[in-house]
């Protein structure tokens, strides 16, 4: 461990013949020489109870770096928020590139159904005329025919009938041919036949 360690209450240093240090939960080291001198899960610097922790090479890195150089941890740190940095852009990226992707959609079903809202705009407008000009017609037709009398006159009768004033030679007048003798079954009484 780089930085300086030394017991908060002698203030010797470790060296290899000395006893093992331990830290404390509030935060001060000692030796196991000064702890079994003070009273039991007690702190000698600030006098609250704490629990120890023997320091030693395999103690966590959360706790080595508490006794590593700044600028060692700095570097460490430097190149770990680099890397999440690093990964935090890339996720951004995908999920913008996500987005553009359905917001190029979203307008272009858009522009679809403006055109289609655009179609039936007009069709509702040639309807609108269509129904406001056939009533008109309809009324012109109506009152036209009212105008003319109910019955035909004789001269438009005949105007429209096919006659020939003059009978051709050639022509046969043509008289339906009936039957030339009537048989009664019964003889006729009270003036009606039978």
């Amino acid at each position: 461990m780089a930085v300086r360690i030394f017991c908060n209450s002698c203030l010797c240093e470790p060296r290899s013949p000395t006893p093992r240090f331990c830290l404390t939960n509030c935060g001060h080291v000692f030796c196991e020489v000064c702890l079994q001198k003070g009273k039991k899960d007690e702190c000698l610097v600030c006098r609250t109870a704490c629990r120890t922790l023997v320091l030693s090479k395999e103690t966590s890195a959360d706790i080595q770096s508490l006794f590593m150089p700044v600028d060692v941890l700095s570097k460490k740190y430097s190149k770990e928020i680099s890397q999440v940095s690093e990964f935090q852009e890339k996720y951004r990226k995908r999920l913008l590139k996500h987005q553009k992707q359905k917001i190029a959609k979203l307008e272009e079903s858009l522009k679809k159904v403006t055109q289609q809202i655009q179609q039936l705009q007009c069709c509702v407008l040639i309807l609108n005329f269509l129904m406001t000009s056939v009533p008109s017609r309809k009324q012109n037709v109506y009152s036209s025919y009212s105008l003319h009398s109910s019955r035909p006159s004789t001269s438009e009768t005949m105007e429209a009938m096919e006659i020939d004033p003059v009978p051709s030679p050639m022509r046969k007048l043509e008289t339906p041919t009936g039957p030339t003798r009537l048989s009664v079954i019964t003889p006729p009484q009270g003036g009606r036949m039978g």
